[in-house]
């Protein structure tokens, strides 16, 4: 396997964990509602789990509320058994036609232990990409060995994976550093 196929391989591995890692953030709570926070919730839904955001709209009125509206009132129990089912630690006010999530404002130790909760997903993520580096590291010194690439095509793919691991645990230390800032905003 040539050095440039290596390197795109791993770089396709190490954009996924930054992709991740930006889907999982999204979900964390701030002091500002967002739709995130629950879009993500399993439902029982026709004998499957089934995300919220499948079978209601989500919307956010004010910074401290979300409203779902189910497509089917029949799903609104399932919804709201959801939402209490669920870790979110919220509770569903209902109408009859829709749910109302009023969030409470967040204590500044909720704050520090959710900022935690970003900086261990950004570790996670990193571990990802450092694991990407490793094996495209083993694969040019396979093919190395193998005679496929020469030894100074070999150090110059393994100096390109090491600035592009660099770059990529970058972009995760800035997305880490952005959603704590917003985590402690009071």
């Amino acid at each position: 396997m040539p050095v440039d196929d290596i390197l795109l391989d791993a770089e396709d591995q190490m954009q996924k964990a930054v992709d991740h890692l930006a889907s999982e953030l999204r979900g964390v709570r701030t002091g500002r509602a967002s739709p995130a926070l629950v879009e993500h919730v399993k439902v029982e839904y026709y004998g499957s789990m089934t995300d919220i955001k499948a079978i209601a709209s989500i919307q956010v009125p004010e910074a401290t509320q979300i409203l779902i509206r189910p497509f089917s009132k029949a799903d609104l129990k399932l919804i709201e058994k959801g939402i209490n089912d669920s870790k979110l630690g919220l509770s569903a006010q209902s109408d009859g036609t829709q749910l109302r999530l009023n969030l409470p404002p967040m204590s500044m130790d909720r704050r520090k232990q959710m900022a935690g909760q970003v900086k261990e997903v950004g570790e996670r993520s990193k571990l990802q990409i450092r694991n990407s580096r490793r094996d495209g590291m083993k694969l040019m010194d396979t093919e190395q060995k193998g005679g496929v690439i020469p030894e100074d095509e070999a150090k110059r793919g393994k100096e390109e994976l090491d600035k592009l691991t660099k770059d990529m645990e970058t972009k995760i230390e800035e997305t880490v550093n952005k959603k704590t800032r917003e985590v402690m905003e009071v």
